[in-house]
């Protein structure tokens, strides 16, 4: 089942070029996890957004428990910025 977060995408995507850190946050199991990684990720592909240009980390998954130190996770991220493009960084549970 599909459940559309039309208003809290649209919050995003208006808010997108304005330069801050943009923080989702609501009660558990609410769907915010479901708002960024698929919502406003098959957004940012519509709009011709490189999958390679979009980094998606969660953190509450075992295998990334590495980066939940800052310093392991900007190392990660930056090898993985190939240019000075604009990326986007999804964070989950940080």
């Amino acid at each position: 089942m599909n459940i559309a977060r039309d208003k809290y995408l649209k919050d995003l995507i208006d808010r997108m070029n304005n330069g801050m850190i943009k923080v989702v946050t609501g009660i558990r199991r609410s769907g915010k996890s479901y708002l960024l990684f698929k919502l406003f990720y098959e957004y940012l592909l519509s709009q011709g957004v490189l999958e390679s240009h979009i980094i998606k980390i969660e953190l509450d998954q075992r295998k990334n428990r590495i980066y939940r130190d800052p310093d392991v996770i900007l190392d990660h991220i930056e090898t993985l910025i190939k240019d000075d493009k604009q990326y986007y960084i999804l964070l989950d549970e940080v």
